[in-house]
């Protein structure tokens, strides 16, 4: 699509950022695991439809009511595949997910949608450290579920009132794919989609070091 090259911001930056793990032997007491989920988004026999239900990894159905909502689709079900097999005691998640993301923290800070104070306090730290700076958003998941109400289906994909804090509620739509990990488990959503792209239309490499340092950090914290 137009002007889409960089909507793969998020993957590349976990892949760059778990391959500075494993060259500069940052992981050495607990397993670090890397899901890039990937997707064609072309035209085609089996491209999504509006009105179609889909069941997903986390056995939760969705009804599609945009299909331009299309990225957090894979990534649901690649943090649903997570929790079920990876056993994580940390989950990050990061991807180009929102437009709304440049409006709530800007063209160069990350959105932080997480579910506990530590977690939070900890990303705001990396951000700072790492130069990926990341700013929270809140986190009130029983202010957001609802933006995803359907009739047909467990939820929508797309929140009903746009002007609702979309930057939380698209995070709040992957919250919706982690079961009792939610609540059990820490994790973090970063929106990157302003970050990821410079001025000059190429990727920023941003995440990188954020998650470099974030594994460095909880490796020390064991």
């Amino acid at each position: 699509m137009v002007g889409m090259k960089a909507d793969m911001g998020g993957a590349a930056g976990l892949l760059g950022g778990f391959q500075a793990c494993v060259l500069s032997g940052a992981v050495k007491t607990q397993p670090l695991h890397c899901i890039l989920c990937l997707a064609e988004n072309a035209v085609g026999p089996h491209a999504t439809r509006p009105d179609d239900i889909h069941t997903f990894y986390s056995g939760k159905t969705v009804e599609v009511n945009d299909t331009d909502a299309e990225g957090r689709l894979v990534l649901a079900d690649g943090v649903a595949y997570a929790v079920k097999h990876l056993n994580p005691s940390v989950l990050l998640d990061m991807a180009t997910l929102t437009g709304a993301q440049g409006v709530t923290t800007g063209e160069h800070i990350g959105a932080l949608y997480a579910n506990t104070d530590n977690i939070e306090a900890i990303g705001v730290s990396i951000g700072k450290a790492s130069g990926d700076l990341v700013h929270p958003v809140p986190y009130v998941p029983e202010f957001f579920r609802g933006e995803y109400k359907s009739e047909v289906a467990d939820m929508k994909n797309y929140m009903k009132n746009p002007k609702n804090a979309g930057v939380s509620c698209g995070g709040q739509f992957i919250g919706n794919h982690l079961g009792d990990f939610e609540n059990e488990g820490e994790w973090m959503h970063l929106d990157m989609a302003f970050p990821a792209v410079g001025s000059d239309k190429r990727g920023t490499g941003y995440g990188v070091a954020f998650v470099q340092l974030l594994v460095d950090h909880l490796n020390k914290a064991e």
